[in-house]
């Protein structure tokens, strides 16, 4: 059993659910978006309120943080841009019909997906759209992006001219049941990856081994080579929903509706370790250190080892469902829908867990000497959620 923990700060500062949390790429600042239509720009440094960005006519679904602009999306139709410094708003991004679920920023390009079955792509500068994602039979839930420059082989690039002039593309999942691939450039659906029978919850990507990862509410995750199309694994052990994903060293740990987080061995599809204990649904998950750090619908957060899987802290506090989780500076920054944002000292479980570490090493080593080698286990909106098993 692991011991319980209290946040050395709560933020109260919002009057509605936190649905996300994101930082900053410098790790200075952390973004909230709420419930209440406003989102707040909080400084790691301090763990104090800067920002208070108001404008949105609805709640707030998701915010993204760069060094020196926030955006935010809501159920308003819209995006916004924010200055971070003045929280004065920048640009509105409006040509959505319905609620505006995801956005990702990449470069110069804003991308976004809603209700309305549409992604689009937006110029961040010019608060201008550039291109419309139209395909899906239903709302696009989740968003992914890479540059496919330096994947595709000389001989595979045999698209049009005007594909050439950029290699982007676009990954959307969709309650269609479908995950799409896009061309950025002119709006063509490059791949339809068929093969799940639920909504695509959550994506991510491994770029340089040009694999996708899709999770679904048909209780599977699926692995597809993102050039050929190809599906290549069916990882099935879930019982309820997937619902996030966090890859980590070909490890990949997959947050489930059956109240349980899973790891598996990408190369083999091997499920390596079940981490339990949780009371709701797995809403979030996030790997630190050799630690897995979870959030439930339970409203605790977890933190597990993730060789082990034996649970080292719980966290306690909250009272609903917690959407999103960061770390920075050994700090746990824990956001929920009861409107608060709590802060965590992590300091102790990531010092217990290095001296472990390097214990570990130490045998390894002088088992190896001796001609036994010993294998360590070495080690990723919001989102529609289904409660198979909620309480």
């Amino acid at each position: 059993m692991g011991n319980s923990g209290s946040a050395v700060k709560v933020c109260t500062d919002h009057q509605g659910g936190i649905n996300w949390l994101s930082l900053s790429p410098d790790g200075q600042r952390l973004l909230t978006g709420s419930e209440d239509g406003t989102a707040r720009l909080w400084s790691t440094a301090d763990s104090q309120c800067h920002g208070h960005f108001q404008g949105h006519e609805s709640y707030i679904t998701f915010c993204h943080l760069e060094n020196e602009a926030a955006f935010t999306c809501s159920a308003d139709h819209t995006i916004r841009k924010w200055d971070v410094v003045t929280g004065q708003c920048l640009a509105i991004y409006r040509g959505h019909t319905s609620i505006v679920n995801r956005i990702l920023v990449a470069k110069d390009y804003l991308f976004s997906g809603s209700y309305d079955r549409t992604a689009r792509c937006w110029s961040v500068d010019k608060e201008k759209q550039i291109q419309e994602f139209r395909g899906h039979r239903n709302c696009v839930l989740t968003l992914a992006h890479y540059s496919s420059r330096d994947m595709l082989e000389e001989e595979e690039e045999e698209e049009e001219e005007e594909e050439k002039v950029s290699r982007d593309l676009l990954v959307t999942g969709s309650t269609d049941c479908t995950v799409k691939v896009w061309w950025v450039s002119s709006g063509r659906c490059y791949q339809t990856l068929l093969g799940h029978t639920g909504a695509v919850l959550c994506l991510i990507l491994d770029a340089p081994n040009r694999e996708l990862f899709s999770g679904s509410t048909d209780y599977t995750i699926r692995t597809w080579n993102i050039v050929t199309g190809e599906q290549l694994k069916v990882f099935k052990e879930h019982q309820g929903s997937v619902i996030c994903l966090e890859l980590v060293n070909r490890h990949l740990y997959s947050g489930s509706a059956d109240r349980t987080v899973k790891c598996w061995f990408v190369d083999t599809g091997e499920r390596i370790q079940t981490y339990k204990a949780h009371k709701h649904s797995v809403s979030t998950l996030k790997y630190h250190a050799g630690i897995l750090f979870t959030g439930s619908g339970d409203a605790c957060a977890r933190a597990f080892n993730s060789r082990s899987g034996v649970l080292q802290k719980i966290f306690r506090g909250h009272k609903f469902i917690i959407n999103c989780i960061q770390i920075h500076n050994e700090l746990l920054y824990t956001a929920s829908h009861d409107g608060t944002l709590r802060i965590w000292d992590i300091r102790g479980i990531c010092k217990r867990n290095k001296r472990r570490l390097k214990k570990e090493r130490s045998v390894q080593g002088r088992s190896s000497q001796k001609g036994s080698l010993s294998r360590l286990f070495n080690n990723k909106v919001g989102c529609m959620v289904q409660q198979e098993n909620g309480e």
